[in-house]
């Protein structure tokens, strides 16, 4: 049975949502940066830890973590900088 979502490997990143990793201050400028991006589909992508067999063990009930998904974290004030930036509907 097919999924009714599949994220697209060929799409583009189109804009980055909310600040910058740096203008957060969730940087030292190395590779490892949090971030949120928009994709060209429309998508969202984010960038964060991979925390999927820590916090994967401790799911609420009725959540879970497909084989070929990953549980990520990122700083709070990331997505509270990135409101402004998402629509509404």
């Amino acid at each position: 049975m097919s999924r009714p979502w599949e994220a697209d490997p060929d799409t583009l990143f189109k804009r980055r949502l909310g600040k910058s990793p740096q203008e957060l201050g969730n940087t030292t400028g190395t590779p490892d940066c949090p971030d949120i991006w928009e994709l060209a589909n429309g998508d969202i992508a984010v960038i964060g830890r991979d925390l999927t067999a820590s916090l994967g063990r401790n799911l609420p009930d009725g959540v879970s973590i497909g084989s070929d998904e990953r549980l990520v974290v990122i700083p709070r004030n990331m997505l509270v900088a990135a409101k402004p930036d998402i629509p509404s509907v």
